[in-house]
């Protein structure tokens, strides 16, 4: 019996839950060692033309080789937005607009003062990539190996999501030391103007607390920003495939299909912006003071003032997410690694619901 067109219409929704309930289906159990059964959208051998198999250690040990690529450069090239952008969260009365921060940091410090912090960014945004794209593909699959095939596809929203926090909880605390390092640089005129400087400095007033005291604003902006960057950007995609693109992703050349990843990315980035914006307008301000709480800080600038900088953060993070994606993507296509397509729902699940013969 075929579902009715409201039941078509709500499973069409990208971020609804599955709407029917699955009977369990005793199926044959696989001895064969280290044999994945079930995946969301790959198969356990090695295709033709891939270099390793999906879900392999050298496929895991790429994909976090990506990550440091994808975020390692693209936070580094954006420097100079994200100081004027810091610096309007924490003296919106002095920096008031992108503009006029750009001006007053270049007539105050120079050209080169518009570098400041690159090398902590670096550092921490090359480390968080690593953790955030690696640990997300092992997560991906973890979970869906947890699930089993049926209701990997049907939950694969919350897959992405579960994934993704799982993933940025770690990727979090390797940044944490490198982002104090940066926003004390960046917001502190005279403090510190280098890496070798800033560190000693910080250790010998705070101690190890000065690198980690900013970890659980780091969650709170980073976890809700990378469940919108992944999930977003894998239902984009899929979404992209099925209603925009004019032929099948199998025909689609390889550059065609990284400009699919850019545009997907650029739209996920638009989000992820918004999502964890006023929890880095925390982070920004906490990170500059000495003794003060998340909490207090939260207080302190009040529901107007978590929302300074949302438009340089937007172009920045729209244009950094678009750009990471593009990156990690050609990364996995220059060494041959698996690609899953878009997932499609099973054959089983098909017949259960009684939408084949």
């Amino acid at each position: 019996m075929y579902p009715s067109a409201l039941t078509q219409l709500a499973r069409a929704n990208p971020f609804s839950a599955p709407l029917f309930t699955l009977q369990k289906v005793e199926e044959p159990q696989q001895s064969v060692r280290g044999q994945r059964t079930r995946r969301l959208a790959a198969a356990a051998a090695v295709d033709e033309g891939d270099s390793c198999e999906y879900g392999s250690q050298k496929f895991f040990i790429l994909c976090g080789f990506g990550g440091i690529l994808s975020c390692g450069t693209t936070h580094t090239a954006v420097v100079p937005l994200d100081l004027v952008k810091c610096r309007m969260q924490v003296n919106p009365d002095k920096y008031k607009s992108i503009g006029n921060g750009f001006a007053i940091t270049v007539r105050e410090d120079g050209v080169r003062g518009l570098a400041k912090g690159w090398a902590p960014t670096f550092i921490g945004y090359s480390m968080q990539g690593l953790c955030k794209f690696g640990f997300y593909e092992v997560f991906k699959i973890f979970y869906s190996d947890l699930l089993g095939e049926e209701n990997a596809y049907q939950w694969r929203t919350s897959l992405y999501l579960a994934a993704s926090a799982s993933a940025e909880f770690f990727a979090d605390i390797a940044l944490a030391p490198m982002e104090a390092v940066k926003v004390r640089i960046q917001t502190q005129p005279g403090y510190a103007n280098t890496l070798r400087e800033c560190v000693p400095k910080m250790w010998a007033e705070e101690g190890l607390w000065a690198f980690y005291k900013g970890v659980a604003p780091l969650w709170m902006r980073q976890i809700p920003y990378t469940m919108m960057k992944f999930a977003c950007f894998e239902r984009t995609v899929e979404m992209l495939y099925r209603y925009v693109v004019p032929k099948p992703r199998s025909e689609c050349s390889k550059p065609e299909q990284l400009v699919v990843t850019f545009v997907a990315g650029y739209i996920a980035g638009v989000f992820c912006a918004i999502v964890s914006h006023p929890a880095d307008s925390v982070v920004s301000v906490l990170n500059k003071e000495k003794g003060s709480t998340a909490l207090q800080v939260l207080k302190r600038l009040g529901p107007k003032g978590v929302w300074k900088g949302l438009f340089a953060r937007i172009i920045m993070i729209g244009t950094l997410t678009a750009l990471q994606w593009f990156i990690y993507d050609s990364v996995k296509v220059y060494f041959r690694l698996p690609r899953p397509p878009p997932p499609e729902m099973p054959e089983s699940l098909k017949k259960k619901l009684g939408l084949t013969e």
